[in-house]
């Protein structure tokens, strides 16, 4: 499906868009319980649309990412459409913006292939003893 076929109350959309804005979440409270609402402006290749995002949903999206957005639901809030995952739908993040395993770091021991704050005087540690052949013959 592409995001020009997308219609007001509609439900079972099944999209794979590109996440290009993501705004700051929200905190509410309703009929005594909290929450987190975001939303984000997804594309693809047809068009935009506002994502709206809830809970722990909004921690696993961010900007870059290319998603999938399976049995979803789309609204209408002030003439313009708005998908949602809805009660039944779920969102896969099939190609994230940043490998999540990156570090980035300004650390010059690192950016030289060394470890992180390594002490460059290594003189007092003792250097381990080497085995002589006569400790592995039985």
């Amino acid at each position: 499906m592409e995001l020009k076929d997308i219609k007001p109350n509609q439900g079972n959309i099944d999209v794979v868009v590109t996440v290009i804005r993501k705004d700051s979440p929200r905190t509410f409270e309703k009929f005594g319980k909290k929450g987190k609402v975001c939303n984000v402006v997804v594309k693809d290749g047809t068009g935009q649309v506002t994502l709206t995002l809830w809970n722990d949903d909004i921690d696993l999206v961010n900007e870059g990412d290319t998603i999938h957005v399976q049995n979803g639901w789309c609204s209408e809030y002030r003439n313009e459409k708005q998908l949602s995952t809805g009660k039944f739908g779920k969102i896969e993040v099939i190609k994230g913006a940043v490998d999540r395993n990156t570090v980035f770091t300004n650390d010059p021991a690192m950016l030289a292939g060394g470890a992180p704050d390594q002490e460059e005087n290594d003189e007092d540690a003792e250097e381990p003893e080497e085995a002589s052949e006569e400790e592995f013959i039985e």
